[in-house]
């Protein structure tokens, strides 16, 4: 349904809610190979059919992804997920501890796996995660396939929270687009590998790495030698169009300030992520808080955030997105 001529206008997206009618019509169009923007609890996503390899493309045209960048398969259930990949031990375990959730497995791929391999971009490994939304849950559960399903927004920029975020980001781009309200989480699902040697933690996310270390142990460094082998490896990613300085105790002239916990004395914020320093609030709010203040400045400071906990994740997506200031000049 995604494959009009590029030259052709399209219209915007429509927006629908989470009704059973609704969620009927995301999987009719997602059967048609179409492409629908759906909620989960981390951020939303650009799904398609992962079967149809004209849907997948799709995905990265509207994106303009690169495709070698692999794409996260989300499945209804444990079931749909172990006719996709061969499941360790400790990979079952880690599914029966955190799914649905904000957990994505990168797996060896089945023989018989029905993805198409552009889904993983002719990895011999696919990534796969049930995520922990109903409305999306039951519209895998409809379609009765895989959907493959990369955040809802053009490649490198702010990832979504909001219907309207993807409206204002990829409305013309896509068919369909299912509003389930602001995500929980805020940030992407947490990427791990489990392997024979122990876990892999490819990228920082929702999860935090103390809860997953219970479970498996000291998580390791990915080897970077090995290239990308799953999303959110690229090192400029998560960007707003305004420069990034971080670590900033204040603002500089001129620039917009995001605050971290109780700001220092004579120090107003522009926003505060979370005025207690609770990093759940914060990352619930990195996103849609670097939104607003990149509509309206150039440059934004932001104040030191710690290392522990979910503060892993918040400064990955921080520093990523700092990389796009840094390689442009700003």
């Amino acid at each position: 349904m995604n494959s009009d001529s590029q030259s052709a206008p399209r219209t915007p997206a429509r927006i629908l809610s989470t009704d059973p009618a609704s969620l009927a019509e995301a999987a009719r169009i997602l059967l048609a190979g179409g492409l629908v923007a759906v909620p989960t609890e981390t951020v939303y996503g650009l799904a398609a059919d992962a079967t149809n390899g004209a849907a997948v493309t799709s995905i990265y045209t509207a994106k303009g992804r690169p495709s070698f960048n692999p794409l996260i398969c989300h499945v209804a259930d444990l079931a749909m997920a172990e006719s996709l990949a061969e499941f360790s031990p400790l990979a079952r375990a880690l599914a029966a501890c955190f799914w649905p959730g904000p957990l994505t497995l990168v797996l060896p791929r089945k023989s018989s796996c029905p993805v198409h391999e552009l889904a993983t971009a002719g990895l011999p490994s696919i990534a796969v995660r049930q995520p922990q939304h109903i409305a999306t849950l039951e519209i895998i559960s409809r379609v009765g396939r895989p959907l493959a399903a990369p955040s809802a927004n053009p490649s490198e920029q702010l990832s979504p929270t909001t219907a309207a975020h993807v409206a204002a980001g990829l409305g013309s781009r896509i068919d369909l687009i299912i509003d389930g309200g602001a995500c929980r989480a805020g940030l992407e699902s947490t990427i791990i590998a489990p392997g024979e040697e122990g876990a892999v933690m490819l990228r920082a996310g929702s999860l935090a790495r103390s809860e997953i270390e219970l479970l498996t142990g000291p998580l390791r460094s990915p080897d970077h030698a090995k290239g990308i082998v799953a999303p959110g490896m690229l090192r400029r990613h998560y960007a707003p169009r305004a420069r990034l300085r971080l670590g900033a105790a204040a603002p500089e002239s001129g620039e917009a300030f995001l605050g971290f916990g109780a700001p220092p004395r004579g120090v107003s914020p522009s926003l505060n992520l979370s005025i207690r320093g609770d990093l759940a609030e914060a990352a619930t709010n990195l996103f849609a808080m670097l939104r607003t203040l990149d509509e309206s400045h150039d440059s934004i400071a932001v104040a030191p955030i710690p290392e522990t906990g979910l503060g892993e994740a918040l400064n990955d997506r921080l520093r990523r997105g700092a990389a796009h200031s840094r390689e442009n000049g700003l």
